[in-house]
């Protein structure tokens, strides 16, 4: 038996000659950069995630850093953030200039633990090294942080807030998603993540509009936009003119015409993963940890995530049977080469150090059929009990 991780290519079976004519019709027009599919496509993504505006870029880890431009954050500041996330995270806040600084998770959702996160601002304060500016709350594993909670911090403390929502684009808490709390959302669609490309590619969704323009400014070299034409009469295109310091972020328009057909079937396979999640509840409860999501929240299961206190020795018996399973994230950021030295929350991280010794990822996709699923617990079930 071999089950796949991720099932990418039943869901291409399922979009069938409408993805391949989509990406037919970007090869046949030669618009292979901020062609119309990339504007139609932001319009589609604006209003799945209810958004004002959505601008496209070409990773998820840009469309962390483009709003830390935009805000001007940098050298001297402070950005809070998880240590229990993927690299890019922190990557992104180092990368502006400024300087990550780590809280701890709540040892349920695995997100981000607002006790932790005002025990760090208030030691920055105290400290006055740095200056506090800006909190990047990682959606983790497909759900919504606490962000009634977050944003009340956030605004106790005057921070921006940023969702990195790179693995759950689409969730949604008390049936609101993540920027109605935050001042930006940022999204990767990595083949991997629930809405995925077959390349890189990520988003920025924001609620203000000067926000956004600051936006599609950065992300093609600092261009000049409508704000900073007024009044002037160009003698050249305003491409040309180059108003800020920005970066090359644009998404590849191909890439852009296979999400406007993913987000076509997006809903059901929320529902679907869901539903396969659910049934791993039933199956696993009781039996190993298993994921809880926040009150009021939904997941879009980017990954179905277990705790058992002999990982490995699990990981490898399922691996034997053809089952493949992932480990996030072994080594948390705080204690990696690159990230090490960069401030805490006080009293340490212990809950992320903990859950990074514990924590498995199951296959996860939304054409698991039940029979798979079966096969998959049977064998966490057999493994554990022997």
């Amino acid at each position: 038996m071999s089950i796949p991780f991720i099932d990418l290519q039943t869901q291409r079976a399922r979009l069938g000659s409408a993805l391949e004519d989509a990406i037919l019709k970007v090869v046949r027009s030669g618009a292979w950069v901020m062609g119309p599919e990339i504007a139609e496509f932001e319009s589609a993504l604006a209003s799945f995630g209810e958004a004002p505006h959505a601008l496209s870029c070409g990773s998820g880890t840009e469309a962390l850093i483009l709003p830390l431009m935009a805000w001007d954050i940098g050298p001297g500041d402070a950005v809070f953030c998880p240590a229990f996330t993927f690299a890019a995270t922190a990557e992104a806040i180092a990368l502006a200039g400024a300087t990550p600084v780590f809280v701890d998770i709540r040892p349920d959702t695995y997100n981000i633990d607002p006790g932790s996160l005002e025990s760090a601002i208030r030691a920055v304060e105290q400290q006055a090294r740095l200056r506090p500016r800006a909190i990047i709350a990682v959606d983790l594993f497909g759900q919504p942080a606490d962000y009634p909670t977050i944003t009340r911090v956030a605004h106790a403390h005057s921070l921006k807030l940023i969702a990195d929502s790179a693995q759950s684009f689409g969730c949604t808490l008390d049936g609101r998603h993540p920027i109605h709390w935050a001042d930006a959302t940022a999204t990767s669609f990595f083949p991997a993540k629930p809405l995925g490309c077959y390349g890189d590619g990520g988003a920025v969704l924001t609620k203000d509009a000067v926000l956004n323009e600051r936006l599609v400014s950065l992300r093609v070299h600092g261009q000049a936009v409508a704000s900073d034409l007024a009044g002037q009469d160009l003698a050249f295109e305003a491409k040309y003119l180059n108003m800020r310091v920005g970066m090359n972020a644009r998404m590849d328009t191909i890439q852009a015409a296979i999400l406007l057909q993913k987000l076509t079937i997006f809903a059901d396979e929320i529902i679907a993963r869901n539903r396969v999640a659910d049934r791993y509840g039933e199956h696993l409860g009781g039996l190993v940890g298993v994921p809880a999501v926040i009150d009021g929240g939904l997941s879009v299961w980017a990954q179905y995530t277990i705790e058992t206190s002999d990982r490995d020795a699990l990981a490898n018996a399922l691996r034997a049977e053809g089952i493949p399973t992932a480990a996030y994230y072994p080594a948390p950021l705080h204690l990696q080469p690159p990230y090490r030295d960069f401030p805490r929350s006080p009293g340490g991280l212990p809950v992320t150090e903990a859950k990074a010794a514990v924590v498995l990822s199951l296959p996860m996709h939304p054409y698991l059929t039940p029979q798979i699923q079966d096969a998959i617990t049977d064998a966490i079930k057999a493994n554990i009990r022997s």
